[in-house]
């Protein structure tokens, strides 16, 4: 089954310390690259969350944010550098000394003296696997959304493969008919011309002709290129190389056939098929 590259989830949990939010995007890119939105204290997570998504995803271009809110019930403690607070007042003490009527040593100003004030640190270790733990929740509601996203892009790809098998059918059917036709309108140019010719030479150029014509081997590559596409969407693996390489292949059989092309029909036939083998490969880019 496919999967799409583009997918959004955003996924959140209430412990008894507060709440934590993963929000998930992704895109289409040609390798997997990675970028964090993390809190300042939980960079640590960064290293263990790339490898979680290493397990969830191949391809695209992954941007996580993580946010964090700490309930009160979760405050840490303040507490007091009393060394550096007894300093201060002694030093305030003395230069008041030094000074008439020295104004009251105000205890706000000093509590906002930078290292007064200091909270206990919080054990981050719960914080954490709560982290990585919602993020591999979260990942799987993003792999869920791009395997739904895929199922339809693999609709659209059936879809289309089913239009381009159609149309090289009926260039099939009709190469008898051409090769005819050209035979006929050269050998009726040659008698309105009256002209005498070497029966001959015309067989050996009517035979040149047709070999320079003949668009059996295109035919023939693009109902393989068809043929392994369908395989190449019923495999499980990451697929979207693969795929974008026969696009490539489609691409290619699909101009030979226009440029060899000396009928009409033929032509918009071929016209048509490069136009199915450009929507899928639109559709391919998104591909994981």
């Amino acid at each position: 089954m496919i999967r799409s590259m583009t997918a959004f989830a955003r996924h959140s949990r209430r412990p008894e310390w507060g709440e934590i939010v993963w929000e998930v995007r992704t895109v289409n890119h040609r390798y997997l690259e990675i970028g964090f939105r993390l809190p300042e204290e939980l960079r640590a997570i960064e290293t263990a969350a790339r490898k979680l998504i290493g397990r969830h995803l191949r391809r695209g271009k992954v941007d996580c944010a993580l946010r964090v809110r700490f309930a009160d019930t979760a405050s840490t403690a303040i507490q007091l550098n009393h060394s550096l607070l007894d300093s201060l007042i002694e030093r305030a003490t003395e230069i008041g000394g030094k000074v008439e009527r020295p104004a009251p040593v105000d205890p706000l100003a000093l509590l906002r003296w930078p290292g007064v004030v200091t909270e206990s640190e919080r054990d981050s270790g719960p914080v954490e696997q709560a982290a990585l733990a919602l993020l591999d929740e979260t990942l799987a509601l993003v792999t869920e959304s791009r395997r739904d996203e895929g199922a339809r892009t693999r609709d659209m790809l059936v879809e289309r493969l089913d239009g381009i098998a159609a149309h090289v059918a009926r260039i099939r059917a009709r190469l008898p008919e051409v090769r005819s036709r050209i035979r006929e309108r050269i050998t009726g140019r040659l008698a309105e011309l009256q002209a005498d010719y070497d029966q001959d030479r015309l067989e050996q150029e009517l035979v040149m002709l047709a070999q320079k014509m003949d668009v059996d081997e295109e035919l023939d590559r693009l109902d393989s290129h068809i043929t392994e596409t369908r395989k190449v969407l019923d495999r499980k693996d990451a697929v979207g190389r693969r795929l974008d390489f026969l696009m490539q292949e489609f691409n290619r059989e699909a101009n030979t056939l226009a440029s060899k092309s000396n009928d009409s029909d033929t032509t918009n036939d071929a016209v048509a098929v490069k136009v199915l083998v450009e929507q899928m490969r639109e559709q391919v880019q998104n591909v994981e």
